[in-house]
């Protein structure tokens, strides 16, 4: 009985690590598929605003309708908002009512991961960007056909490039 007590108490400490582990530092996946620790929560913390830090490295939600995104109708490309990562096109965007910018697919499969989250007691799928694992928002399957999957992502964790400056250099956040 002791031993299941200590195994048990060793898992709950381990799982308490990974939990501030994650908040001080983010990974970045090499093509390789190594992670490597790449930059400390304070740089990461100085390039975005506290909203998009809270909703991209402590998995937060923006409120509903509250992002310029969602009303974004030019044609572009939508990016991480802080390393710049391609990460969905506007022609795959569409208006799925719930107040979040919402697309039917990625970019590319590379450039997301996909990790189940129970934390609100549901099973949902999470969306993180591949290179510094940051949390995008989630994917669920009541999308429109053919696909049938709703990309609902955070507004404040994405940057909008528009086509016309799709030559130009984009400087992004020091």
């Amino acid at each position: 009985m002791r031993k299941r007590f200590l195994i048990l108490g060793g898992v709950v400490a381990f799982a308490l690590l990974a939990l501030v582990l994650r908040k001080h530092y983010s990974y970045v996946v090499h093509p390789n598929n190594t992670i490597t620790e790449s930059v400390q929560n304070e740089q990461i913390k100085n390039k975005l605003s506290p909203e998009a830090y809270r909703v991209m490295y402590q998995a937060g939600t923006e409120r509903p309708f509250s992002s310029p995104l969602d009303f974004e109708t030019r044609e572009g490309t939508y990016v991480s908002a802080d390393t710049g990562l391609p990460l969905f096109r506007s022609e795959d965007k569409y208006d799925s009512g719930t107040g979040w910018p919402s697309f039917i697919k990625p970019i590319s499969p590379d450039a997301i991961i996909l990790k189940e989250d129970t934390l609100l007691g549901v099973s949902r799928t999470e969306v993180l960007t591949s290179d510094t694992h940051a949390h995008l928002g989630h994917v669920f399957d009541d999308g429109p056909p053919p696909l049938g999957k709703r990309w609902c992502m955070n507004g404040v964790a994405l940057m909008f490039i528009p086509d016309e400056t799709q030559n130009t250099k984009v400087i992004l956040p020091e």
